[in-house]
Order: C-alpha cells, then sequence, then structure tokens
C-alpha cells in the first residue's frame, strides 16, 4: 500500500513541476552564491579570531 501512495504523489508532483525560467535560475543561483559567500566568510573569521587568541 505504502509504494502505491508513494508512486501517485510522486507522479502529481511530476506533473505539477516545470522547468524554471531563465530569470529564475539567475536569482536562485545568486542568492545561493551569496548565502554560500556569508558563511564561508563567517567560518574565516571564526578561523582568525580562533588562531589570534
Amino acid at each position: 500500500m505504502a509504494i502505491k501512495q508513494f508512486i501517485s504523489k510522486s507522479l502529481r508532483v511530476w506533473r505539477v513541476l516545470k522547468k524554471p525560467s531563465s530569470m529564475e535560475f539567475k536569482t536562485i543561483a545568486k542568492v545561493s552564491a551569496i548565502g554560500i559567500l556569508i558563511i564561508g566568510f563567517i567560518g574565516f573569521i571564526i578561523t582568525i579570531a580562533l588562531s589570534v587568541f
């Protein structure tokens, strides 16, 4: 029974999916890159702070 429910839910999601537009893709890429840079910068600052003290 669980397999049938999984397949029906998967098919429902597949029908709703759409390819992102170029603008959506660029926006998602920019936000992801900014997030990665912020996390990397925070890690860098923490590393510097711990090595100094």
